[in-house]
C-alpha cells in the first residue's frame, strides 16, 4: 500500500511520491467545476459518463456538487500499464444506458495523451447523443497526443507521473485523500 515517509513524500509501492495538489485544493476546485456544470445543464437531465477506475473519486464528488437532476453509469476502458499509456485502448465494461438523444457529459480523472477518451468518444457518437462534453479532474496539455476539446477542466499539469484522489500505480495509492506527483530525483 502506502506508508509515509520523511518531508511528507509517500511511498506507493516501490516508488516515492510528493505532495502535488492538497485536499483542499482539490475540493474547491470540483465545487467550482459542479457550480459551472449545474449552471450549463440547469432545465435539463443529463448522464454523467465516468471512465473507470480512476475516476470514481471524482465523479462521487462532481455529483455531489451538481446541484441537478441527473444519472449516471460507468465504463471501464484501459490503456495504462506501469507509468506510461500502452497506446491500445480496451473496454472491459461497456455502456449500459441508452443515451441516444441525451445530454452526455463524460467524467475523466486525468487526461494526458488523449488515447482512452479519443477513442470513446468515436464509439460513443454513435449512440447518437444530443451533446457530448468532456470534464476531467487534471489535464496535461503537453502529453496531449489527439484533437480534444475539453468543456470543464479542474488543473492543468506538467507531465508528470501522479497518484491519490482515485489516479493509480499499478492500482495501488487511488485511496490518498489528496494528489502526489512522482518524485525524480
Amino acid at each position: 500500500m502506502s506508508e509515509t515517509v520523511k518531508t511528507n513524500r509517500i511511498r506507493v509501492l516501490d516508488l516515492e511520491f510528493e505532495p502535488f495538489l492538497s485536499k483542499e485544493q482539490i475540493s474547491s476546485t470540483v465545487d467550482k467545476l459542479g457550480k459551472q456544470i449545474t449552471q450549463d445543464y440547469l432545465g435539463k437531465k443529463p448522464i454523467f459518463i465516468a471512465i473507470l477506475n480512476g475516476s470514481y473519486v471524482f465523479m462521487a464528488d462532481l455529483l455531489r456538487a451538481c446541484k441537478l437532476e441527473c444519472e449516471m453509469t460507468f465504463v471501464k476502458l484501459s490503456s495504462y500499464q506501469g507509468l506510461e499509456s500502452s497506446g491500445v485502448v480496451a473496454t472491459q465494461i461497456g455502456l449500459s444506458l441508452d443515451i441516444r438523444g441525451r445530454d452526455i457529459i463524460i467524467v475523466e480523472d486525468i487526461i494526458d495523451t488523449g488515447t482512452t477518451i479519443h477513442h470513446f468518444l468515436q464509439q460513443i457518437k454513435k449512440f447518437e447523443p444530443a451533446s457530448v462534453k468532456l470534464a476531467t479532474l487534471l489535464f496535461k496539455p503537453k502529453a496531449l497526443q489527439h484533437p480534444l476539446k475539453i468543456d470543464y477542466t479542474g488543473f492543468e499539469i506538467p507531465n508528470r507521473f501522479v497518484v491519490g484522489y482515485g489516479l493509480d500505480y499499478n492500482e495501488a495509492g487511488r485511496n490518498l485523500p489528496a494528489i502526489y506527483q512522482l518524485v525524480s530525483e
